[in-house]
């Protein structure tokens, strides 16, 4: 597939879920929680005869690499609603997200599961 047709696809559906989001926040917060990049990604990468492994590896990856976001999708309401502004609220997820993805990185070698060599 083209790469200026993939780019084109991929900011399409990005831009038709911020449109939803105007029209209706929860059934918007709904299609922003699907695994739509990642979908998409898996896709592509089957399109373009990825071995099947890398394939698996990026589903099985990913689903380590949400876990340590969720938190911040809690923690960002939270403070705007006492008052946070966004760009405070947004920061302050970030930097728990960085901490959290550390925290699964080295949880997770206890187990056998190596995330992040550069860890």
């Amino acid at each position: 597939m083209h790469p200026v047709l993939k780019i084109l696809l991929t900011a399409g559906i990005v831009y038709a879920v911020s449109e939803i989001v105007k029209l209706n926040n929860k059934v918007g917060a709904l299609v922003a929680a699907l695994p739509l990049v990642t979908t998409l990604v898996m896709i592509w990468m089957f399109v373009e005869k990825t071995e099947s492994s890398k394939i698996a590896d990026h589903a099985y990856y990913t689903f380590w690499y949400v876990l340590p976001t969720l938190p911040m999708f809690l923690l960002i309401p939270f403070l705007m609603n006492r008052g946070a502004a966004f760009p405070l609220a947004l920061g302050t997820g970030i930097v728990l997200t960085v901490f959290l993805y550390w925290l699964t990185v080295v949880g997770m070698r206890k187990y056998g599961i190596d995330l992040d060599p550069n860890l």
